[in-house]
């Protein structure tokens, strides 16, 4: 080892991830994207810019969208964390803002998407009829080089409906 590397600590952390416990030993450097998807095999989740910047890697930390790139996994110890992949019912049906993305076109290459979808999600256990700046606003910081602001505002609006028409939050069974 070079005199000038740091030996690199591990620690213990125990959450929950998609409503599931976990634990593990990591690295006290890795972040909880690289926790995901390296450790838990989690890569719905995606690193993009790896600095905060463009959203891709958002997930729900005790119900608040975080830049999971910014987040050690160390600090998320005893929260439960949301990806992606926890969106989609139990049952495998998909999340009405997952058919409503699908329904009304509001992505193209995708990779932005899953970011956007927690963000999204959050927003509509917040505010169940959100206006379009509140759709905006939520997706605010995502960066989509696709350019389907547009239909993702749609989306989100017909999500809402779709929600409003089955009586009950999307999360439940």
């Amino acid at each position: 080892m070079p005199s000038y590397a740091l030996p690199t600590r591990y620690k213990e952390i125990s959450l929950k991830v998609n409503g599931k416990p976990v634990q593990a030993n990591v690295p006290c450097r890795m972040t909880l994207a690289e926790f995901l998807r390296e450790e838990l095999n989690l890569t719905g989740t995606k690193i993009g810019c790896n600095r905060g910047e463009c959203g891709s890697c958002t997930v729900l930390m005790d119900n608040v969208p975080v830049y999971s790139c910014t987040v050690l996994a160390i600090e998320a110890t005893g929260r439960e964390i949301r990806t992606i992949e926890g969106l989609a019912r139990t049952n495998g049906e998909l999340h009405p803002l997952q058919q409503a993305f699908i329904d009304e076109d509001a992505f193209q290459c995708g990779y932005c998407t899953p970011g956007m979808l927690i963000s999204l999600a959050a927003l509509l256990d917040e505010h169940p009829a959100p206006e379009e700046t509140d759709v905006r606003n939520a997706v605010d910081g995502h960066l989509c080089r696709c350019g389907c602001y547009p239909n993702i505002v749609k989306a989100t609006r017909k999500a809402s409906r779709m929600m409003a028409r089955k009586g009950k939050n999307a999360d439940e069974e």
